[in-house]
């Protein structure tokens, strides 16, 4: 469980109230160290309507550019639900621990976040291209 000084330290974030709910849902059925990560994160996130969710924000099927400043490795992703995770097609899924830590941030922001052996590293979104919108 992660300790009151590092959630105090992580930066705000934002979800769009659909999301958000679908996602909590998901992480509950889906036992994972992401997905505990996931709830954490829903739990300190400013839900808001989906029409009032920025299009910086990372959202679901946004294409998200990063850097691992630990590592200095620069990535361009896609964030999907597990089903849809392909990591040679450079998809991850929200329920992975990178991609719990990126949901809710917008470009600039940085989070120190753990990795899949417990390591803290930052991640800094350097840039996020909304997911499409439907059109009926």
């Amino acid at each position: 469980m992660q300790s009151l000084q590092a959630a105090v330290a992580r930066p705000p974030i934002v979800l769009a109230e659909s999301e958000a709910d679908r996602l909590a849902v998901l992480a509950e059925q889906h036992p994972s160290v992401g997905a505990a990560l996931l709830l954490q994160e829903i739990e300190r996130a400013d839900i808001v309507p989906d029409e009032q969710a920025s299009d910086d924000v990372v959202r679901m099927h946004s294409i998200v550019e990063f850097v691992d400043e630990a590592r200095d490795v620069r990535r361009t992703v896609v964030l999907v639900y597990p089903r849809e995770a392909d990591i040679a097609a450079g998809k991850i899924s929200i329920t992975s621990p990178v991609g719990a830590g990126l949901i809710g941030l917008s470009v600039g922001q940085e989070i120190s976040w753990p990795d899949r052996e417990g390591r803290e590293r930052p991640l800094r979104i350097l840039k996020v291209r909304a997911p499409a919108r439907l059109v009926f």
